[in-house]
Protein backbone atom coordinates (compact mmCIF):
# COMPACT_ATOMS: atom_id res chain seq x y z
CA UNK A 1 0.00 0.00 0.00
CA UNK A 2 1.50 3.40 -1.00
CA UNK A 3 2.33 5.85 1.72
CA UNK A 4 0.78 9.30 1.29
CA UNK A 5 2.69 12.16 2.88
CA UNK A 6 0.11 14.94 3.34
CA UNK A 7 2.70 17.42 4.57
CA UNK A 8 4.37 17.26 1.12
CA UNK A 9 1.04 17.57 -0.72
CA UNK A 10 1.81 14.73 -3.16
CA UNK A 11 -0.11 11.85 -4.68
CA UNK A 12 1.40 8.38 -4.61
CA UNK A 13 3.74 8.02 -7.59
CA UNK A 14 3.49 11.70 -8.55
CA UNK A 15 5.56 14.71 -7.58
CA UNK A 16 2.74 17.28 -7.54
CA UNK A 17 -1.01 17.42 -7.12
CA UNK A 18 -2.75 17.59 -10.54
CA UNK A 19 -3.57 21.18 -11.61
CA UNK A 20 -1.88 22.54 -8.51
CA UNK A 21 1.34 23.83 -10.04
CA UNK A 22 2.24 27.34 -9.01
CA UNK A 23 2.28 29.84 -11.83
CA UNK A 24 5.76 30.65 -13.10
CA UNK A 25 6.25 34.09 -14.66
CA UNK A 26 8.13 34.94 -17.85
CA UNK A 27 8.74 38.70 -17.96
CA UNK A 28 11.46 38.59 -20.62
CA UNK A 29 9.52 40.02 -23.57
CA UNK A 30 11.21 43.34 -24.51
CA UNK A 31 7.88 45.01 -25.38
CA UNK A 32 6.51 44.11 -21.94
CA UNK A 33 9.70 45.30 -20.24
CA UNK A 34 9.73 48.64 -22.11
CA UNK A 35 6.13 49.33 -21.11
CA UNK A 36 6.75 48.24 -17.51
CA UNK A 37 9.81 50.47 -17.10
CA UNK A 38 7.94 53.41 -18.68
CA UNK A 39 5.23 53.36 -15.99
CA UNK A 40 5.22 55.91 -13.22
CA UNK A 41 6.75 54.65 -9.97
CA UNK A 42 3.43 54.18 -8.15
CA UNK A 43 1.89 52.26 -11.05
CA UNK A 44 5.05 50.17 -11.53
CA UNK A 45 4.99 49.18 -7.84
CA UNK A 46 1.33 48.17 -8.17
CA UNK A 47 2.26 45.97 -11.15
CA UNK A 48 5.02 44.34 -9.10
CA UNK A 49 2.54 43.64 -6.29
CA UNK A 50 0.26 41.87 -8.77
CA UNK A 51 3.15 39.87 -10.21
CA UNK A 52 4.07 38.79 -6.68
CA UNK A 53 0.46 37.69 -6.12
CA UNK A 54 0.47 35.72 -9.40
CA UNK A 55 3.58 33.76 -8.33
CA UNK A 56 1.67 32.52 -5.29
CA UNK A 57 -1.36 31.28 -7.25
CA UNK A 58 -2.15 27.95 -8.86
CA UNK A 59 -3.62 28.04 -12.37
CA UNK A 60 -7.23 27.32 -11.29
CA UNK A 61 -6.97 30.20 -8.82
CA UNK A 62 -5.94 32.60 -11.59
CA UNK A 63 -8.84 31.50 -13.78
CA UNK A 64 -11.31 32.07 -10.93
CA UNK A 65 -9.86 35.31 -9.50
CA UNK A 66 -12.46 38.07 -9.99
CA UNK A 67 -9.92 40.86 -9.47
CA UNK A 68 -7.50 39.68 -12.14
CA UNK A 69 -10.27 39.09 -14.71
CA UNK A 70 -8.46 36.51 -16.86
CA UNK A 71 -10.15 36.78 -20.28
CA UNK A 72 -9.50 35.20 -23.65
CA UNK A 73 -8.92 37.81 -26.37
CA UNK A 74 -11.05 36.72 -29.31
CA UNK A 75 -10.38 39.85 -31.40
CA UNK A 76 -6.67 39.07 -31.93
CA UNK A 77 -5.43 36.01 -33.77
CA UNK A 78 -2.60 34.48 -31.71
CA UNK A 79 0.80 33.91 -33.32
CA UNK A 80 1.57 30.44 -34.65
CA UNK A 81 2.33 28.00 -31.85
CA UNK A 82 0.17 29.85 -29.30
CA UNK A 83 -3.34 28.50 -28.77
CA UNK A 84 -4.85 31.73 -27.37
CA UNK A 85 -3.97 35.16 -26.03
CA UNK A 86 -5.39 36.36 -22.74
CA UNK A 87 -5.88 39.65 -20.97
CA UNK A 88 -5.66 40.15 -17.24
CA UNK A 89 -6.08 43.17 -15.03
CA UNK A 90 -2.65 43.90 -13.63
CA UNK A 91 -3.63 47.13 -11.78
CA UNK A 92 -6.76 49.28 -11.60
CA UNK A 93 -5.74 51.11 -14.76
CA UNK A 94 -3.52 48.56 -16.57
CA UNK A 95 -4.16 45.31 -18.36
CA UNK A 96 -1.56 42.90 -19.65
CA UNK A 97 -1.62 40.41 -22.48
CA UNK A 98 -0.11 37.01 -21.93
CA UNK A 99 -0.41 33.35 -22.80
CA UNK A 100 -0.02 30.11 -20.93
CA UNK A 101 2.90 27.88 -21.89
CA UNK A 102 2.90 24.87 -19.56
CA UNK A 103 3.50 26.21 -16.05
CA UNK A 104 4.63 29.58 -17.41
CA UNK A 105 2.54 32.71 -17.78
CA UNK A 106 4.41 34.51 -20.57
CA UNK A 107 3.72 38.26 -20.63
CA UNK A 108 3.67 40.05 -23.97
CA UNK A 109 2.43 43.60 -23.33
CA UNK A 110 1.09 45.90 -20.67
CA UNK A 111 -1.33 48.75 -21.47
CA UNK A 112 -2.85 51.54 -19.44
CA UNK A 113 -5.36 51.97 -22.28
CA UNK A 114 -7.76 49.03 -22.02
CA UNK A 115 -8.83 49.23 -25.69
CA UNK A 116 -5.21 48.77 -26.80
CA UNK A 117 -5.11 45.45 -24.96
CA UNK A 118 -7.83 44.10 -27.24
CA UNK A 119 -6.25 45.37 -30.47
CA UNK A 120 -8.74 48.22 -30.93
CA UNK A 121 -6.10 50.97 -31.06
Amino acid sequence: MPIVMPSLNVWPGKMTVPNKQLIRLDLNNPVFQDALFALQKEERLAVLDTLKKLRQLHWPQLYADKGLRWEKIASIKPPEGISALYSLRITRSCRATAFRDGDFLRFLTIHSDHDATYGKK
